[in-house]
Parts: structure tokens; C-alpha cells; sequence
């Protein structure tokens, strides 16, 4: 693993040994974590097909600027540091994001082309109001253990399996998670939430995926399907899997579809 810097952003990078892809892969993080999420499995997986594969911390995140003002970062700030980093590759990418990075890609698409997008458990254009109703209805204790870690608190390893899991996860991993999870933004989830909704009339019309979880309790399959609709597509749902589809015991489920769909849209 490589840890390229661009202005202080840190960039997680895993290049193949033979023959590259054309487009290069940006993955883009969700709120409360950074670019290691996509190192556990996926880099490397996508390296070894044959694309250059890189994850971005957003600014705020990871060991990426910016952690001193977490709070006054704003959605068009991520946006920002996504276009930096795409800047820099070799052509423009294919751009994964993962719940509040699939938001993050939806607004980069309002200014900026790619080659593909693929929308993980994304926050739904119609923004998080919905989402946040249903978790704080129907998991109270999870809605309360989030705003919690929103502002640096500490939360108990079971409300991070709920968040996340539904398949069995080691207690090591599980708690390796927790040590590098991190606060979020609380103008960025204001702007997830009413500030700076996507409009999917202004959204770049790019290849497509938008995938889901069957047991998501922060972006239910419906969100998905909400998400899917607004652009044209279908919502794809993984069963028996949680949030952290990235991270799931059965992440190479996730991973070989998204393999699937990019050897169909090269």
C-alpha cells in the first residue's frame, strides 16, 4: 500500500502488477470512517483485476487536513477534494462511493464527468430526513449511539455491529473498526439533509450501478430503490448483508458484481 499525498489529502492507492485498465477506480468514504475502509478488501481485489485503484480520506478524515475543522466542512468541500484527487490520475475514474460518498458523488456529478459511478448504500438525492426517521423510530438506541460519535463521543461496540454488520464479525475486527471510526461534519450532514441536495436533472449521465443491503438500518433498501428511480435504473439488493457491504464477511460478493458490471460498461 501507498500512501500518495496531494495537499494534504491522504490518498490509499493499490496499483496492478500487469496490465492496467484504461479507467482508473476512486473510492469515496462515508461519514465517520476514511479511505481505510476500502483497504481492508477492495484495493486490493480491484488491483489484482487489473485497475488501478485508489481511495481518497476526505478533508477531515483519516490523516487527510482539515481534522481541526472537522465541523465547518461542507458537502462542496468533499466535492472538492474528490475533483483534486480525480484531477490527478491518468483518465478520468470510474467513482465508488459508500453511503455519505455516494452523496459526495452525486454533487461531484453535477460539475464533472466520469466514466461510471456506482452509488453503495448511498445517502438517496432526496437527502437523509427520511433515513434518520426510520433509524430513530426504529433503533433509538443506534440514532442516539450516531449523534454520539458525531460529536467525539464514545459508543459501545454492539451499536458499531448494528450500524454496520449483518453477518458475524470478529470481536479483533469489530474493535479495530472502532479505533479508527472518527466524528463527522455536522455541516456536512446538514447539507446531506436540506442544504445541498443533489438534483438529478444536473447529474452527469454516466454508466450507473446503485446497490443496497436487505439488513441496512442507516440506508434501508428502500433508500436504494429511491436512489435508483431518480436516476433511471434498477437498485440491485444484497441479502442478508448490512451497511458495510465493503466490510461484510461476504464482501467479495459485492465486490466480483461490481467486477461483473465494470468488464460490462468498459
Amino acid at each position: 500500500m501507498s500512501q500518495p499525498r496531494l495537499q494534504d489529502l491522504e490518498v490509499l492507492a493499490r496499483l496492478p502488477t500487469g496490465r492496467t485498465k484504461p479507467a482508473p477506480l476512486l473510492f469515496v468514504h462515508g461519514a465517520y470512517t476514511g479511505a481505510w475502509c476500502w483497504d481492508e478488501h477492495f484495493l486490493s481485489f480491484f488491483a489484482q483485476a487489473g485497475y488501478a485503484s485508489y481511495a481518497v480520506s476526505l478533508s477531515g478524515h483519516g490523516r487527510s487536513r482539515g481534522r481541526e475543522r472537522l465541523d465547518h466542512l461542507s458537502i462542496s468541500d468533499y466535492v472538492a477534494d474528490v475533483a483534486e484527487v480525480a484531477a490527478k490520475l491518468t483518465a478520468p475514474p470510474i467513482l465508488i462511493g459508500h453511503s455519505m460518498g455516494g452523496f459526495v458523488v452525486q454533487k461531484y456529478l453535477e460539475r464533472h464527468g466520469a466514466a461510471g459511478a456506482v452509488l453503495m448504500c448511498s445517502v438517496p438525492p432526496q437527502g437523509l430526513m427520511s433515513a434518520a426517521f426510520g433509524v430513530m423510530f426504529s433503533h433509538p438506541g443506534l440514532f442516539s449511539d450516531l449523534n454520539n460519535l458525531m460529536a467525539g463521543g464514545k459508543v459501545a461496540l454492539d451499536s458499531l455491529r448494528e450500524a454496520l454488520f449483518a453477518q458475524p464479525i470478529g470481536t479483533d475486527d469489530l474493535a479495530r473498526f472502532y479505533r479508527w471510526s472518527q466524528p463527522e461534519s455536522h455541516r456536512a450532514v446538514w447539507d446531506m439533509s436540506l442544504f445541498d441536495l443533489p438534483h438529478p436533472s444536473r447529474v452527469a449521465k454516466v454508466p450507473l450501478l446503485v446497490l443496497g443491503a436487505e439488513f441496512d438500518h442507516l440506508m434501508p433498501a428502500s433508500t436504494a430503490e429511491m436512489t435508483a428511480r431518480s436516476y433511471g435504473v434498477e437498485a440491485e439488493i444484497f441479502p442478508g448483508m448490512g451497511h458495510g457491504l465493503m466490510l461484510e464477511r461476504d464482501w467479495r460478493e459485492v465486490a466480483q458484481r461490481l467486477l461483473d458490471w465494470l468488464q460490462e460498461v468498459a
